[in-house]
């Protein structure tokens, strides 16, 4: 068979293999990052009207477009309901995106380490991937100015707000000085926010997108972390320059958005019923990130240095002494705890060894000393090997 010369650069889903082999009922999985169970609402059906099984518009239902974009003038982001675009999940505003500014050789600045599956749909359009550390406060500012004074990214990739993996929220400064920084280089910002609403501390930061003044941009949240991933959600808010070409590569990819979960989510985002189940679901997943940094304090502190994120679903852990992670997969599996290893969140996996990402929301608490206890074991046995 001939396929293209993109197929070969497709790659795997590490995470979607690890949570294919984490379906076993014995295993705690700390791998994903899926919303638990319990939290996610009955939805009622009853009064959707038939119509919704038609197709619908390219640019997704008006109603839902003119809240989505009333919500977003309240965080400050400057547009109108003709900006926004409903797509199928936040994930395909970066399938849109790639297809928008890749071609082989396009450099794009994303942050190190990054969100696993968008450094796997720009890297398989053949982007060149410049990584800028993140740090607890945020991307190096020195660093990436570094990069845009040397190269000439078509777009820069960032999660500013309890960033996955890491957990990070930017600080103000980094906030204001990243702006700046696109600004004056003339970079697209791509501003991905699906974390926003698990906010367990009550940190609140406006985006960034909020505060640029001549860059082109792009903003992009989801209802999969706060309502039903299952619905597959999200939506896509773009400078005017933007959006007709994104709105033209969405018609090219499903014409549009499901008609059906575009209707549920518009019955649900704004309502006083949506509030209430956003504090219940805040209240319950700051008790678990709470059981878990009681139980990794237990378990890692000699092993592991980490902070303990405001919001979003994961801690993400350093390994003081530093070794593949990808290498404990089997011996952790086979204790029947999984985990995701750190490497395959950076653009150059094989010179960031040594971190891991623990998800919180999933693992009942009364499992997670237990399976905290299997995976210490785990790295434990491994690095005396290692150091010998």
């Amino acid at each position: 068979m001939v396929f293209s010369e993109r197929v070969e650069r497709l790659k795997s889903s590490l995470i979607r293999e690890i949570l294919a082999a984490a379906q076993r009922p014995e295993m705690m999985s700390f791998a994903g990052g899926l919303p638990a169970e319990a939290m996610l609402p009955a939805l009622d059906w009853a009064a959707m009207p038939t119509s919704m099984g038609q197709y619908g518009m390219s640019e997704g239902e008006p109603a839902l477009r003119e809240l989505l974009a009333a919500q977003a003038r309240a965080l400050g982001v400057p547009c109108e309901a003709s900006q926004v675009l409903v797509v199928s999940g936040s994930q395909q505003t970066l399938d849109l995106t790639a297809k928008l500014y890749i071609d082989k050789g396009t450099q794009v600045l994303l942050e190190g380490p990054t969100y696993l599956a968008a450094l796997q749909i720009f890297q398989l359009f053949g982007a060149d991937c410049l990584s800028v550390p993140v740090t607890a406060e945020g991307v190096d500012l020195v660093a990436m100015r570094a990069r845009l004074e040397q190269h000439q990214p078509a777009f820069a990739y960032l999660i500013p707000t309890f960033q996955n993996p890491s957990g990070a929220r930017y600080s103000e400064a980094v906030r204001d000085g990243v702006a700046a920084l696109l600004d004056e280089f003339s970079v697209t910002l791509v501003e991905d926010d699906p974390y926003r609403d698990l906010n367990y501390d009550g940190v609140q930061a406006l985006p960034i997108v909020s505060r640029l003044r001549k860059a082109s941009w792009i903003y992009t949240g989801t209802v999969s972390k706060t309502l039903l991933p299952g619905l597959r959600v999200g939506y896509l808010i773009a400078s005017p320059d933007l959006f007709p070409h994104l709105l033209r590569l969405k018609q090219s990819a499903d014409l549009h958005t499901n008609r059906v979960g575009q209707w549920q989510a518009l019955q649900w985002l704004g309502s006083e019923r949506y509030t209430r189940h956003l504090a219940e679901l805040r209240e319950f997943y700051r008790a678990r990130r709470d059981a878990m940094q009681a139980e990794l304090l237990r378990y890692f502190s000699d092993l592991a240095d980490w902070h303990v994120p405001q919001g979003g679903l994961f801690f993400w852990l350093t390994l003081k002494q530093p070794l593949d992670t990808r290498t404990l997969l089997p011996a952790a599996m086979a204790r029947n705890v999984a985990f995701m290893p750190g490497e395959p969140f950076f653009a150059e996996p094989e010179r960031n060894f040594g971190n891991l990402r623990l998800n919180f929301s999933h693992v009942s608490p009364e499992r997670l000393g237990e399976g905290l206890s299997r995976l210490a074991a785990v790295i434990r046995e491994a690095q005396p090997a290692r150091a010998a």
